[in-house]
């Protein structure tokens, strides 16, 4: 590529990255606000665990299930126009939120708002590798995850603030100047795309499956807090999964247009890296709602309190990744994937360490700094070593497969940690958990809190280690070379 042409192209990626950026941030503004406000939402509903769970987790769930969907009909028909879409729909949702009338109406507006947001989400990296040239991909790679972390920064504190001052509704309904922007802005700034030609084959039957198979495991994980993980509703969520997913492969392998192309995983580093990023996911996503629980459910604190007390883990997040170009120039992509990995780990291990109901504040503090770097660290590590070597008509599918893991990791990560949390609990008291009203109500519960808190955290961080030991194997098999534009048995 000459000069010039090389700048014109940057120019229209900065100017793309704005508007991925921006709806980034807007996205995970709906999620992250919600964790430390979810306590007076709770209470405004006067809603039970079961609830309040669904709250979170609905639209965890649809947002999972509807990813690969949306990855291969924006590869049919164009990323430009369903990016639109999303965005309309994710800021229509945010302002009927603010409308509930009751606690399940909230959840199902969630859904809505999830599917807005898989249009979104499916599309952000798939439009920044086409746009970005392969040698500056990396910071536009670190940037937009960046963005993510702005939203973290701003999220929980604003949330809580909003909360408090003005209203639970607030929580959603200032996503939507946000959303009215970004949309504006990107119906200006995004160019068109054409499909994929003739390739305009849809894998019905791989999708039912997706929707099927997935959606019974996360419903049944997501039913594990409540009913306890020997109910017959969670064995038979996590067995409808383990039945189809053969059945699911078989499928694939003989469809023409494949949802999920299963011959990629044939690729030991790519696999890998995805491995790493669902382990990853698994281990550190729970942890700001963990933490904004803990300061409000056991020592009584404002949602406002609550989330400064989370604030160093974004604000570490967002100058690890504004850093990402600086280091993928001193090491491989997989390489800063690895170090994120155990720079998480040990923040892990030591946030195990120290919780406790009467601790000083300073060692979590480190803790969750420790967590936030390696969690920026990795992330745009790790999708700029997936999505980097591909063509760009297999961007959007491989980047949904990506994003649909990496989001099974967050549900999966969520279920884990509000099951254990309370599970030493008795059952009457846990809505209470989820209230904050813990410390009022059952001071002497306490400690049995406390107790479900090192458990949680024992096993994110058992995971941590796992995740460490798969990117050192990732990072083996590299030199082996890839070949994703053309798996093995692809014609």
């Amino acid at each position: 590529m000459s000069e010039p042409a090389e700048r014109e192209r940057l120019r229209y990626a900065w100017r793309a990255l704005s508007v991925v950026s921006m709806a980034s941030i807007v996205t995970a503004l709906g999620s992250s606000s919600l964790n430390v406000a979810l306590p007076e939402v709770v209470r405004h509903f006067h809603a039970g665990a079961a609830a309040a769970s669904w709250m979170l987790l609905s639209f965890m769930l649809a947002n999972t299930v509807l990813m690969v969907v949306f990855g291969r009909l924006a590869d049919l028909f164009g990323r430009r126009t369903l990016y639109l879409c999303g965005l309309a729909t994710y800021t229509g949702a945010s302002l009927l939120l603010g409308f509930s009338p009751g606690a399940w109406w909230l959840v199902g507006l969630r859904v809505v708002q999830a599917a807005g947001g898989a249009m979104l989400l499916t599309n952000s990296a798939a439009i920044l590798t086409d746009a970005f040239p392969r040698r500056h991909l990396g910071r536009g790679m670190g940037v937009y995850i960046a963005s993510f972390s702005v939203a973290q920064l701003i999220g929980p504190t604003l949330g809580g603030f909003l909360t408090h001052r003005f209203g639970w509704q607030w929580v959603f309904w200032f996503n939507v100047p946000l959303g009215v922007a970004c949309l504006a802005w990107g119906a200006v700034t995004l160019r068109r795309t054409g499909g994929a030609g003739q390739d305009r084959g849809l894998d019905v039957p791989g999708n039912l499956l997706v929707l099927v198979s997935l959606g019974g495991l996360l419903f049944g994980l997501s039913q594990a807090g409540e009913r306890g993980w020997a109910d017959p509703v969670v064995l038979a969520g996590v067995v409808l999964f383990a039945v189809l997913v053969p059945v699911f492969a078989v499928v694939e392998r003989r469809s023409p247009h494949p949802v999920v192309d299963v011959r990629l995983f044939a690729d030991r580093v790519f696999a890998l890296g995805l491995l790493a990023s669902f382990l990853n996911t698994v281990a550190r996503m729970a942890v700001v709602l963990l933490v904004a629980l803990f300061y409000q459910a056991v020592h009584g604190e404002d949602p406002v309190a609550a989330g400064l007390r989370v604030l160093p883990l974004p604000v570490a997040a967002m100058i690890a990744s504004a850093c990402a170009g600086p280091l993928h120039a001193r090491m491989s992509a997989r390489a800063a994937a690895a170090l994120g990995t155990v720079t998480g780990t040990a923040g892990l291990a030591v946030l195990l360490a120290v919780v406790s109901a009467d601790g000083s504040y300073a060692p979590v503090c480190v803790a969750l700094v420790l967590i936030g770097a390696g969690s920026g660290m990795f992330m745009p590590a790790n999708t700029t070593a997936l999505l980097d070597e591909l063509p760009p008509h297999r961007v959007g599918i491989v980047n949904a497969m990506r994003l649909m893991v990496q989001n099974t990791g967050v549900v999966m990560s969520t279920a884990l940690a509000l099951s254990l949390v309370t599970s030493p609990l008795p059952a009457a008291l846990r809505p209470s958990v989820f209230a904050g009203t813990l410390s009022r109500l059952h001071p002497a519960e306490v400690g049995l809190l406390v107790t479900g808190y090192r458990l949680a955290l024992g096993v994110m961080t058992a995971i941590g280690v796992v995740a460490v030991l798969t990117s050192a194997g990732g990072r083996r098999a590299e030199p082996a070379g890839r070949d994703l534009a053309r798996p093995a048995g692809l014609g």
